[in-house]
């Protein structure tokens, strides 16, 4: 078992949440939210399910600059330190990094180390990554942190990048998929990198084949059906060396910018470095420049009732519905002839909705949204439109 003092979290919190507007705005994204009227915001939510396994001063939250002080409000133990702003939206790569160039400086302090003398024997480098979203919902928490857990031990052991894989449960379009080696290379003559890898990879973590981005609806029918593929979870899990190691190899046009100021990082003169070079970062996300390109890239099959909250329809498919499945949230809404609904309105509203079927209705600080869940791709292009109307 890994050491919880040698376990840190990197969350990332600096979406806009833009596809669930009106109720989340740029203001006030999703993930600063109580969606399910339970007290806790989705953020509260992330920081909360992972403090068992991590000291609350081992956890990072990267954000936009505007929500900083939301952050510090809403969880009131982070020290400012702790809440790493990005400048400018440059995708998960440039934020992972950021992260991961901050932990590192602080591990070579604690050990008496310089930038230039990375000594990854020394115990205090021994430091163990989880990275994920702050906007995803756990419905058996338990098993998720036991499945964390393992992960930690399993790359603490190993130079292996690790990702949770979640069991499909039906042909999704709107994730991405793995597929992994079950068999372990069986079916070939394993060259002396498929021994390395079968030997380091332990019971239940296998190889990752290939990543595939959100597929056409024969396509998923087709991973659901052959049992090879697992939704993308967007959760990592790594050692400190690996992920550095695996930055200056496969991403030296954003590791090479931080290390222009490594020196720099963990002191006070962090904040104006990271606001010269961030911006210079290319916007690419790990998936593409880590993930898809690493040799080393393991998956851990998993379930715990685990949701991307990225549409209004995947919000609708977690919620308590009617017998007509409709579904009311923060709101009283009466329904006549009506079906697979959701209504969402400010509080102490009601809605009376007659005849409509299948339908996203939204009322937030004076915008009214009536959409098709079907549709709900397009609310992006609204947002764009209101906008230009406001202008």
């Amino acid at each position: 078992m890994t050491q919880i003092q040698n376990n840190f979290c990197v969350i990332m919190a600096g979406g806009i949440g833009s596809r669930f507007w009106p109720y989340s705005r740029a203001e006030k994204p999703k993930q600063f939210l109580d969606f399910f009227g339970t007290g806790r915001t989705l953020l509260q939510m992330t920081v909360d399910r992972f403090r068992p396994l991590v000291p609350i001063e081992n956890v990072f939250i990267v954000t936009n600059v505007a929500y900083k002080e939301i952050i510090l409000e809403q969880i009131p133990d982070l020290k400012e330190s702790q809440i790493l702003c990005e400048p400018a939206r440059r995708n998960t790569a440039p934020c992972i990094a950021y992260a991961t160039a901050h932990i590192r400086a602080l591990c070579l302090r604690k050990a008496g180390l310089t930038a230039a003398n990375q000594d990854w024997s020394r115990p205090e480098m021994k430091a163990n990554i989880v990275v994920a979203a702050s906007d995803h919902l756990i419905l058996e928490e338990e098993k998720f942190r036991q499945t964390i857990g393992k992960a930690f031990d399993f790359v603490a052991a190993n130079n292996a990048i690790c990702t949770l894989g979640m069991q499909p449960t039906r042909p999704e379009t709107g994730y991405g998929y793995i597929q992994f080696v079950k068999d372990r290379f069986a079916d070939r003559i394993k060259t002396e990198s498929d021994l390395e890898r079968e030997e380091c990879c332990s019971d239940g973590i296998y190889p990752v084949k290939t990543f595939t981005e959100k597929p056409n609806l024969e396509m998923a029918k087709v991973f659901l059906q052959s049992g090879d593929f697992l939704w993308n979870s967007g959760i990592f899990i790594w050692n400190l060396q690996t992920i550095s190691e695996a930055f200056r190899y496969l991403l030296p046009e954003v590791a090479d910018r931080f290390r222009e100021g490594e020196l720099l990082m963990g002191t006070d003169k962090e904040e104006d470095f990271i606001e010269h070079i961030f911006p210079k970062c290319p916007n690419i996300s790990i998936d593409y420049g880590i993930m898809e390109k690493a040799q080393n890239v393991y998956v851990l099959p998993s379930s715990f009732g685990w949701s991307d909250l990225g549409t209004w329809g995947s919000l609708y498919d977690l919620s308590e519905k009617d017998d007509n499945g409709n579904v009311s949230l923060h709101s009283r809404a009466l329904f006549y002839e009506s079906s697979g609904n959701i209504v969402t309105l400010e509080p102490g509203k009601l809605a009376v909705i007659q005849g409509l079927e299948d339908t996203i209705v939204t009322e937030h600080e004076g915008v009214l949204l009536i959409c098709k869940k079907a549709e709900e791709q397009r609310i992006k292009q609204f947002v764009e439109d209101v906008e230009n109307l406001t202008d």
